[in-house]
Parts: C-alpha cells; sequence; structure tokens
C-alpha cells in the first residue's frame, strides 16, 4: 500500500492560509531546525496535531510552524 507521498515523489507546495487548513492536508512544517511533510491529524485553535501516514502522531505545532500546503504529488 502507497503512502499519500512515498520517497521519490514530487511534491509541489504552496503558501496556505492557516483557516483554510483541515484534518488530512499535507503540510510542509519546520521543527528542530528541520523540514517535514506531514499530515494534519487533529486542530486546537491555532495549534495543529501533526503526523505520519502510517497512524503515528508527532506533536502540536503552532501554526508558526507551517510553510505550506501540498498542492500536487507527482509519482515518477
Amino acid at each position: 500500500m502507497r503512502g499519500k507521498v512515498d520517497d521519490g515523489d514530487v511534491v509541489t507546495v504552496a503558501p496556505c492560509d492557516m483557516a483554510t487548513l483541515k484534518l488530512g492536508d499535507i503540510v510542509l512544517v519546520h521543527a528542530r531546525g528541520r523540514d517535514y511533510l506531514h499530515l494534519i491529524k487533529a486542530r486546537d485553535g491555532s495549534r495543529f496535531l501533526i503526523g505520519n501516514n502510517r497512524g503515528g502522531t508527532n506533536g502540536w505545532v503552532g501554526a508558526n510552524a507551517i510553510h505550506g500546503k501540498a498542492i500536487r504529488v507527482e509519482r515518477p
């Protein structure tokens, strides 16, 4: 079974409005000095619970840590 984004996929990320983000969106997150693509698992005001596509969660981040939303995923 494939994930929403797999190694080698080309992902186009665009700036986003925090008000439009919803559960299941793929976002570019800056955490602990690195950038990651993660899913939004939950929302609590301006905080977002991010996690992977395999059911894991990675923790809460503020809206300032989200730098964009995936708008296209291209598989080779």
